[in-house]
């Protein structure tokens, strides 16, 4: 018999079931659609010679004026620069804590730390400055110990907080003596999105408007005390409207990284009484006095447990970005702050916070050309924490982001949004800026002055999913919708046609579609090497049954109009502009970080990689170990025509493989089955090498389909066509 191709078009398609989608790739791994043909993706080779804490949530390339390149990476724990193949700690610092004093025992590494109502907790990272300590043999260890270093608090009460040191107590020990100043890290914020919270979570019967909200009277600490760090109140401007009984509160903004929540029992005066602080899986954490306080009982415990919450704390994120020299990094819903590359001795230098900006935007965005500075979803009164408007945009004078307080000789100046709950997204195109909120998409195109800034809506029914869930390829906005769907504005918007949208956006059985309960970790970028948009998103919902990191990635090549899904997890990566390969970030919920040096160091937190893309033909860990990259991809089944669609069984005697590139050994199987709905009944595997010219085989069934992978180190390949000599066989 003459040989048969067996067509399959590029591309998978995850919408039909195996047998309607003949002549179709339906699954695959690890895979990508080039040239009309599926190949194995490149190799990812760790970089840096450490891990880092946290899971990494940003990455942002750029070069200063001598042509240096930077990474910046910000991760839900620190803020670091990868230059010439190492990291360097710029994350901020906190608010300093004064006068410590220490308590010590002979033949132990652990200090106790005193200092009342510090408001330090368990796995917070921190400096010692300013250390003198006790003479008379009560110590061995000395100032190098403790200002040398970075610290992470072991434990910790309201009054004291405990310390692994680098070297053991060999003296007599020191009981509440010596002193030295205490600066902790920026707080960013939890390593996973909060939502869900236990019991009645979400309120019966629609939404409930109008609740009580007053401002704290007085300093909350990051202690479990109450108002001005002792006790179990808290001092409100006003109790009208809270609950006598008792109830909830939300102290912070909605949404912000530092928001807690906090049970009472009852209301005495303007004191909430009997309080729980960090009720509900949220986090302790400081709160200044006039910080918004909000009721929300009517929310919270209707005694049936629920997955989905009305109160939802968003992970610790990053916007990152540069103004020429000037590396910007904004913590979600927090300050922003700035690194100059350009400075003398620059790695030496910790990032400051951005002068007279906003204390509290959703993230930020350079103009890059007419050179402003945007925040977006920021205050209303700069510097006014408690005036965060979710839809607020404030950008700053032209080439001063230090101006943000319209004049008539400057171009600084405010815009609120109209369409939607919050801004959820802002990415520069060509020559304007695209806004997402949950509802809508917007440009902002810069106009001059009086104006400075034209913003129209370009599109409804096309909300974004997530913070980092657009990217720029070309001229183009991509992005993934909240209601589910991908999206594009090429001076429209417009709904990618899809055929993964099922299995990336619906849960049905098996198939864990994205958790919408972590859709602020869900990150897109370009692979311009491949003409690839990538989104990384974390399968499954609800919690607890899906992920709360990214596990899974759909690709879109947008020059070949294919898609592809894989089991590719990274939580931030970034395009080849700056650097000859795409940079990613994995993470690993059990790994100990080694970057910086911390003493104490716990794994609570986990550990992310950097790895250079597109490289090679492997996975490389960082102690150079090469493990494989398992990449397949299947077809739908296929049947014979003679006689009538699928009447006649069929046989494949042989057939031909047909590769380009072809390193080691691939695997070539052929299923069968006998009826659509059949469990496949046979399976028949071959080895193939560059040498392989023929392939004697006796598979037979009513449907067959074929599957290609690799299992070794060095494997690599690219399909071509498949060549058979398929004949009928009976009908039984």
């Amino acid at each position: 018999m003459p040989l048969t191709n067996v067509k399959i078009i590029p591309g998978f398609d995850k919408t039909d079931t195996p047998s309607g989608a003949e002549g179709k790739w339906i699954d695959g791994d690890f895979t990508r659609f080039r040239y009309g043909q599926p190949e194995k993706i490149g190799g990812f080779t760790a970089i840096g010679s450490h891990t880092i804490s946290g899971p990494a949530r940003a990455i942002h390339t750029f070069t200063d004026l001598d042509g240096r390149k930077y990474a910046g990476i910000g991760s839900s724990k620190l803020l670091l620069i990868y230059y010439g193949g190492a990291f360097y700690d710029i994350t901020p610092l906190g608010t300093q804590v004064s006068s410590v004093t220490f308590t010590s025992t002979n033949n132990s590494n652990t200090v106790t730390v005193n200092k009342t109502a510090h408001g330090l907790v368990a796995g917070e990272y921190f400096l010692f400055t300013n250390v003198t300590l006790p003479g008379g043999g009560a110590t061995s260890f000395t100032t190098a110990n403790f200002t040398d270093n970075t610290f992470e608090v072991v434990t910790a009460t309201a009054n004291t907080f405990t310390v692994t040191m680098p070297v053991t107590e060999t003296g007599t020990g020191m009981t509440a003596a010596g002193s030295a100043d205490v600066t902790p890290y920026i707080d960013i914020g939890p390593i996973a999105q909060t939502a869900g919270y236990g019991w009645g979570t979400g309120q019966w019967g629609g939404s409930i408007g109008n609740q009580p909200s007053t401002t704290l009277n007085g300093l909350l600490q990051n202690n479990t005390a109450g108002t001005g760090g002792v006790g179990t109140s808290i001092t409100l401007t006003s109790s009208s409207g809270f609950n006598s009984g008792g109830g909830i509160i939300l102290v912070g903004a909605l949404g912000s990284s530092s928001a807690e929540l906090i049970t009472y029992t009852g209301v005495s005066s303007n004191d909430l009484t009997g309080i729980t602080r960090g009720a509900l899986g949220t986090s302790i954490s400081a709160h200044s006095s006039g910080t918004l306080v909000t009721e929300v009982s009517a929310f919270i415990g209707w005694g049936n447990q629920t997955t989905t919450s009305s109160v939802i704390l968003d992970p610790g994120n990053w916007h990152l970005d540069n103004f020429g020299e000037i590396f910007t990094a904004t913590i979600r819903n927090g300050k922003t702050f700035t690194w100059n590359a350009g400075a003398s001795n620059p790695l030496n230098n910790r990032a400051i916070e951005m002068p007279s900006a906003p204390t509290r935007s959703i993230l930020t965005a350079v103009s890059d050309r007419d050179r402003h500075f945007v925040h977006f979803g920021t205050e209303t009164t700069v510097g006014d924490a408690n005036t965060q408007d979710p839809m607020f945009i404030r950008f700053s004078d032209q080439e001063d982001f230090s101006t943000y307080a319209p004049t008539s000789t400057n171009t600084a100046g405010t815009f609120r949004l109209d369409t939607g709950n919050t801004i959820v997204t802002a990415i520069s195109g060509k020559d304007y800026i695209l806004i997402l909120t949950d509802q809508a998409a917007y440009t902002m195109q810069f106009v001059g002055p009086p104006f400075t800034f034209s913003i129209r809506q370009v599109g409804t029914n096309c909300g974004c999913i997530g913070q980092h869930a657009a990217a720029y390829a070309d001229g183009k906005v991509y992005w993934m919708g909240l209601s589910g769907g991908f999206f594009v504005y090429d001076g429209t918007v417009k709904l990618l046609p899809s055929l993964v949208e099922d299995f990336v956006f619906t849960t049905d059985g098996d198939n864990l579609g994205v958790n919408y309960n972590s859709n602020q970790i869900i990150y897109a970028s370009h692979n311009s090497l491949y003409n690839e948009i990538i989104w990384f998103y974390p399968k499954g919902t609800p919690l607890p049954n899906g992920s709360s990191q990214n596990d899974r990635s759909a690709v879109y090549n947008y020059v070949e109009n294919t898609w592809a899904t894989m089991s590719l997890a990274r939580t931030a990566y970034s395009d080849s502009v700056t650097y000859d390969n795409p940079q990613a970030t994995e993470f690993n919920s059990t790994g100990t970080p080694t970057f910086p040096t911390i003493n104490g160091v716990t794994n609570t937190f986990g550990a992310s990689t950097l790895f250079a893309h597109e490289e090679g033909t492997n996975q490389i860990s960082l102690n150079g170990v090469s493990s494989p990259i398992p990449a397949f991809v299947q077809s739908g089944d296929f049947d014979i025509s003679q006689g009538g669609d699928g009447e006649f069984l069929l046989k494949v005697r042989r057939f031909l493989p047909d590769f380009k590139n072809l390193e080691g050994t691939v695997t070539i199987t052929l299923g069968t089955k006998n009826f659509p709905i059949s469990t496949q009944s046979t399976t028949t595997s071959f080895a193939v090498t560059s040498t392989t010219s023929k392939i004697d085989t006796r598979v037979r069934g009513r449907l067959a389909n074929i599957k290609i992978e690799n299992t070794a180190v060095d494997d690599n390949w690219r399909f071509g066509t498949f060549r058979a000599d398929v004949q009928p066989d009976g009908m039984r």
